[in-house]
């Protein structure tokens, strides 16, 4: 799934924060060059339901065989899980590096927050390039939409086979953090990234 937005921080409170500290050191530098850095969902590949991918399938009746056995048997479980693997791209339009300590992450699909988490890796931006950043997400989609029909669920999960071609589905809400003289600096409140270039909207 190939999504499209850019989305540039405004990070006012962020660079205070690392300014003020006692030491403007390297880590300082590369992260006041991350409010200039901008960030897009660049895909969400390998979505597997129970073990299936749903890439060729729209719904339970297109399963072959032992695909069908399989998903019949997940369906009597607890949990039914969901798998995918989103991308996240950052794009660094500096002259100098930019740093990432962390990235929390928030992802809705179809408004619905389906799951919470953070990339806890390192992550270096060379200047005047972009790096891509792989979250493996796994999810239980029975809780993810609890209170819904199992016909729900299942139409749900499905229709996800078609996300490659309508990445709208998809809503991001990213908190970058930085390390600065060994202490962690979170962004103060999430910034939206969708699948149109805009200027980013913040909310806590």
């Amino acid at each position: 799934m190939k999504i499209n937005p850019f989305v540039k921080l405004s990070l006012p409170v962020f660079l205070l924060l690392a300014a003020s500290s006692c030491e403007v050191s390297k880590q300082t530098k590369t992260a006041i060059n991350l409010a200039s850095c901008e960030f897009r969902l660049l895909s969400a590949e390998n979505i597997m339901i129970a073990g299936i991918s749903v890439d060729s399938y729209t719904s339970v009746k297109d399963l072959g065989v032992a695909d069908f056995a399989i998903f019949m048997g997940a369906l009597a479980q607890p949990e039914l899980p969901l798998s995918l693997l989103l991308k996240i791209e950052v794009k660094n339009p500096n002259a100098a590096p930019a740093g990432i300590n962390s990235l929390e992450y928030i992802v809705y699909i179809d408004d619905i927050q389906m799951i919470q988490g953070a990339y806890m890796k390192p992550i270096t931006v060379p200047p005047s390039s972009s790096v891509i950043i792989p979250v493996q997400l796994d999810m239980d989609l029975k809780q993810s939409l609890k209170g819904k029909s199992m016909d729900a669920v299942l139409n749900f999960g499905f229709n996800l086979a078609g996300v490659s071609h309508s990445p709208t589905r998809f809503k991001l809400k990213l908190k970058p953090g930085i390390l600065v003289n060994g202490t962690s600096l979170s962004y103060p409140g999430y910034i939206t990234v969708k699948t149109e270039f805009s200027n980013g909207s913040i909310s806590q």
